[in-house]
């Protein structure tokens, strides 16, 4: 029995194309677009626990900064992996301020450069407070939403830029939520 060459040429090209796709997906998936899940309840209400997000890889590596309200994924801090978190999980957390940004919680609420901070996504004042912070160069300062069941920024510092994954922009799951990932409008 032999084979015909016209089918073995077509068989070598939909194999070709097989490992263009995966590896143009492997690609993509290292380095541009990354799936993310929400694992705690530290970004209630706007997240939920085991909502699925797209977190944009790319943008922090083409020298985009973070801005404020962006909801960012990134590599846990050196003070959690100390006290024995993961070093391997990943948080993800609001920007509430980027460099030269004098941050402080007062009454509850968040002060930003000597102004009230009005966040309609965060889940209820805060029951602490923090001393003013300006913001250094090359770091960003994160609360999760439901700022009083979260590790962030107001127990272990500033977050350097340099432990930034990505951004998350999309949500994926649950289907109902399903959508871009945006800072709510502040009226």
């Amino acid at each position: 029995m032999s084979i015909n060459p016209d089918e073995q040429s077509r068989s070598g090209s939909q194999w070709r194309s097989l490992l263009l796709v995966v590896g143009l997906a492997i690609l993509l998936r290292w380095g541009v677009i990354e799936p993310r899940w929400i694992p705690s309840e530290s970004m209630q209400p706007g997240l939920q626990p085991q909502d699925r997000v797209l977190v944009f890889k790319l943008g922090h590596r083409l020298g985009r900064h973070p801005q404020r309200n962006d909801v960012v994924v990134f590599q846990t801090p050196a003070a959690l992996v100390a006290a024995g978190y993961d070093p391997q999980a990943a948080l993800i957390k609001r920007v509430v301020a980027i460099p030269g940004d004098a941050v402080e919680v007062q009454g509850g609420q968040l002060l930003r450069n000597g102004s009230t901070i009005r966040e309609p996504w965060a889940a209820e004042p805060m029951d602490y407070e923090l001393d003013e912070v300006t913001v250094r160069p090359g770091e960003v300062l994160v609360l999760g939403d439901n700022r009083n069941a979260s590790l962030d920024s107001h127990l272990w510092g500033a977050l350097p830029e340099s432990d930034l994954i990505g951004t998350a922009i999309w949500r994926y799951w649950p289907l109902q939520s399903f959508g871009p990932l945006r800072a709510p409008e502040l009226g």
